[in-house]
């Protein structure tokens, strides 16, 4: 269920790495005429908050398993859409938080937690009509993930992608550097699954 507008919508979408070219006083043309921020977890709340207000438009996040001061330091003027939908501009968005589980800590789920949290996402995301993009931390599993307990991704993403066909899946968590933008883009079906991991800017 794709988006239904026929104007174009410009979104820098970011995560894990701090990016000195977003946080500059001097604004790089790339940047000037960006509509929507999505932040794919693991950036402090500081750095969301200095991004949003240097490239001047909305920011939405969702948690990382990195994120551990942004519910008692939250980042002025950005909204957390963890386990939440929202519609942005006509965007339709749904944002999952965290990683596998590997040690406790924070925003860490076991597959099959995963699988009942997205189970109850299941009606918000039919209420308003599918979704345009989804902003997670993790990737699919198998696709640009590793196989450390940490870095594995989630295998119910998958059914999550076949049943609503978002133009989009963002993640981060997985680092990596790429050379041209092509490399952090894997299809699945007409769905675009795109590690984020710096920045990385596109249009819907």
């Amino acid at each position: 269920m794709g988006h239904s507008g026929d104007s174009h919508i410009k979104i820098l979408a970011i995560s894990d790495f701090a990016v000195a070219l977003l946080t500059g006083s001097a604004r790089d043309r790339q940047f000037s005429d960006i509509d929507l921020i999505l932040a794919c977890g693991d950036l402090q709340p500081e750095y969301l908050a200095r991004v949003r207000a240097v490239v001047d438009a909305p920011l939405y996040y969702i948690l990382g398993n990195h994120d551990l001061r942004h519910q008692q330091s939250p980042p002025m003027g950005c909204v957390d859409i963890s386990l939440r939908t929202h519609r942005e501009q006509g965007v339709k968005l749904l944002g999952i938080p965290g990683s596998r589980w590997y040690n406790g800590g924070c925003n860490q789920f076991h597959e099959n937690e995963m699988r009942r949290l997205l189970f109850k996402l299941t009606f918000a995301v039919w209420k308003q009509l599918g979704v345009d993009i989804i902003i997670s931390h993790a990737p699919p599993r198998h696709v640009g993930d590793a196989e450390d307990r940490c870095h594995r991704g989630f295998k119910s993403f998958h059914s999550l992608i076949n049943r609503f066909c978002p133009a989009f899946f963002l993640h981060g968590h997985i680092h990596r550097q790429f050379s041209s933008d092509e490399g952090r883009i894997t299809w699945k079906k007409n769905t675009q699954i795109i590690n984020c991991c710096g920045y990385y800017v596109f249009t819907l």
